[in-house]
């Protein structure tokens, strides 16, 4: 049996412990609380007045709808999030989906057939996000100059490839993925929650996931502990790149054809979901999540104005505000 002085730091632990732990009310006033829950709290907010407002906002057929369109935007920004939580920014996102796309309509028109068009834009998008990380390390130049460089290379080349045509896809896979479902969701749904699951894998119980971290968070620290930081830098953004093509894949499934235009507010909202769901901009600290109720929540907004019959116009300035209010959010975040 313990003595009583074997016993008695254990009780003053025990105290210790509940001393330290924040009350509800300081919880509540804590911003970094509302920065790490920011996504979840808008996304309760939104369906709630968008529910009252709107009946048909809570009916299934409408939640349905809602998911299958935050699928591509959940996809680029899980992306988002890997490159992010080194410190840097792809820029080229929205662009490299357009290439994706595109590589994936012209190599089906020319009868290679669907599945080798879908591994082709996926290896596309990959090499950017690889020629990217590529340019920042070795290089050593800022991410944001590289990737703003590759966007406007990127829209140049897609407009080269395609003469500024959109090419139709038409394949049965496509029509099926697009529209068919397993139990509740869409086949696009799945694609998003699996790509939550393996992301959430690789950022919190794999060795790249904590060198990763490590890089974003102090990077010289993490070089002096044998991390090679240029190739996390890489791998990042290799992820970026291929997060890109399936979103590509499941863009053209979505709307039957291969557009050249480039869908900036991909770019726009990816940024946003990623520093709405607690990922910080200045690296060390990601979520995978986070960023994906984040998507959710800027679907849902966007879906909710439109049901309100609220102008087209109008939207992009709620989800500019919402970007603004991220921005400030993260100011907050510990």
């Amino acid at each position: 049996m313990s003595s009583p002085t074997e016993r008695a730091p254990v009780a003053h632990s025990a105290g210790a412990a509940e001393e330290s732990r924040p009350s509800l009310s300081a919880l509540l006033l804590d911003p970094s609380f509302w920065a790490d829950w920011a996504s979840v709290v808008g996304l309760v907010g939104l369906v709630i007045v968008f529910g009252i407002a709107q009946p048909v906002f809570l009916s299934v057929a409408n939640l349905q709808a809602l998911l299958l369109a935050a699928a591509i935007l959940v996809v680029l920004s899980i992306g988002q999030t890997f490159v992010v939580a080194t410190s840097g920014i792809d820029l080229s996102l929205a662009a490299a989906v357009m290439l994706g796309a595109i590589i994936l309509g012209l190599v089906n028109a020319a009868g290679y057939g669907i599945f080798i068009a879908c591994v082709l834009a996926v290896l596309a998008t990959s090499a950017i996000g690889f020629l990217n990380g590529l340019i920042i390390t070795a290089g050593k130049i800022p991410d944001f100059v590289v990737t703003l460089g590759t966007l406007s290379g990127i829209t140049g080349l897609g407009l080269i490839l395609s003469g500024g045509e959109p090419t139709m896809v038409g394949s049965t896979f496509l029509l099926k993925l697009a529209s068919g479902s397993f139990g509740p969701f869409g086949y696009p749904v799945w694609v998003a929650i699996a790509a939550i699951i393996v992301a959430h894998v690789a950022l919190y119980h794999t060795r790249f996931g904590v060198h990763l971290l490590a890089t974003g968070g102090q990077v010289e620290s993490a070089g002096a502990l044998g991390i090679r930081t240029n190739r996390v830098k890489m791998a990042a953004y290799t992820i970026s790149g291929f997060c890109a093509g399936i979103a590509a894949i499941l863009l053209v499934a979505r709307i039957g054809s291969a557009e050249p235009q480039i869908n900036t507010s991909l770019l726009l909202n990816s940024v946003a979901a990623v520093v709405l769901g607690g990922v910080s901009l200045f690296g060390g600290r990601a979520s995978i999540l986070g960023p994906a109720i984040g998507a959710l929540m800027l679907t849902a907004l966007v879906n909710g104005l439109t049901l309100l019959n609220v102008s087209a116009f109008y939207q992009p300035l709620a989800v500019g505000a919402i970007v603004v209010l991220a921005a400030l959010i993260m100011r907050y975040q510990k």
